[in-house]
């Protein structure tokens, strides 16, 4: 009789050890969504615990309560606001709240949609947002020999092995902590222009027996010409039209790109620039972005408007695009409007 209850006492405690540290080591689900959590001045481990349990980030505030205790993390707490993804297991949870990371500990950083990473990069220092200073170096990177904390996402695989992260470094606003790297901003920057990819967008741009890589170079002139939705669109059919009837896009924003100087008109000299990315001398597409264009740009790139319009100007003092069927009527709207 004692051995059975012995034999009993010793399953009990073998199943109790797997559960906790199945419950220690695996989060409550897959998603990775975030949920703010709030932890109030005074509140304790209990409260703590139990409150995870309600907004569903744990699987059970008992073995919380005991792991915290077995760790002697009891005091470690800190009162704030947090994020918290709901595929956090509970020891990563125990680390970012007791780690000085809440919200009011991080840093924001708003990246425009049609910058390029010289643009970023500038941003970034003139608000000496990183120690470490290489944003320029790690974006430039080509991307066959970059090296991150996490795989490369598989939207890049199409990319030229001459290619960096040009154009990929999605524009949002970003919350990073205060000791966050340049490398985990490329990162989350990245992540989000895979998220913001969908799976229909992807199956659409293999049907037009496009890559991904050539719809970002094109958005990303797109968003360097022009401002509102139904432009973009505009102008991406005109693009494409003229790449399918063998024409040269003779985008000034190319040439804004080669010169790092935007103007009304450009010159005949400017057009002449010897460049590969300049679309005046070269038919087709450039070999990359020349900026990182927002959602509206790629949508624009991938699901074009045509029209019978082959010719568009910006005008200087609206920013109003103005469109024109005829060489002849571009030239009285460059005479109208480009003065």
């Amino acid at each position: 009789m004692i051995k059975k209850i012995f034999i009993i006492i010793i399953v009990v405690i073998l199943i109790l050890v797997s559960d906790y540290f199945f419950m220690i080591n695996n989060s409550v689900n897959k998603n990775n969504q975030e949920v703010k959590f709030i932890i109030t001045k005074g509140e304790g481990v209990k409260q703590i615990s139990k409150n995870l349990d309600q907004a569903n980030l744990i699987r059970s505030n008992v073995f919380f309560d005991f792991y915290v205790w077995l760790k002697g993390s009891q005091t470690n707490f800190k009162a704030g606001e947090y994020v918290l993804r709901q595929n956090m297991n509970l020891k990563e949870i125990i680390s970012e709240l007791t780690g000085n990371k809440a919200l009011s500990k991080e840093k924001i950083i708003k990246i425009i949609e049609g910058w390029d990473i010289n643009d970023i990069n500038n941003y970034l220092n003139k608000n000496s947002f990183f120690v470490d200073n290489n944003f320029n170096s790690l974006a430039k990177t080509k991307i066959s020999k970059g090296q991150f904390k996490t795989p490369k996402p598989d939207f890049l695989n199409k990319a030229p092995e001459s290619a960096d992260l040009e154009g990929f470094l999605f524009p949002d606003t970003y919350r990073l902590f205060q000791d966050a790297t340049t490398e985990d901003l490329i990162i989350k920057m990245l992540n989000n222009f895979d998220k913001k990819l969908t799976t229909q967008m992807r199956q659409d741009i293999v049907q037009q027996n496009k890559t991904i890589y050539q719809i970002v170079t094109m958005a990303s002139i797109i968003e360097r010409e022009v401002r509102t939705v139904d432009d973009m669109q505009t102008v991406s059919g005109l693009f494409w039209n003229r790449i399918k009837n063998g024409q040269a896009l003779q985008s000034c924003a190319t040439l804004a790109y080669i010169l790092g100087e935007k103007k009304t008109q450009y010159s005949l000299e400017d057009t002449k620039v010897d460049s590969l990315y300049n679309t005046y001398q070269n038919q087709g597409l450039p070999p990359g972005p020349i900026a990182n264009p927002g959602l509206n740009a790629i949508k624009a790139a991938i699901y074009p408007k045509y029209t019978d319009y082959n010719y568009f100007l910006s005008r200087p003092d609206t920013g109003e695009t103005i469109f024109s069927k005829s060489y002849e009527e571009h030239n009285r709207n460059k005479a109208k409007y480009l003065k």
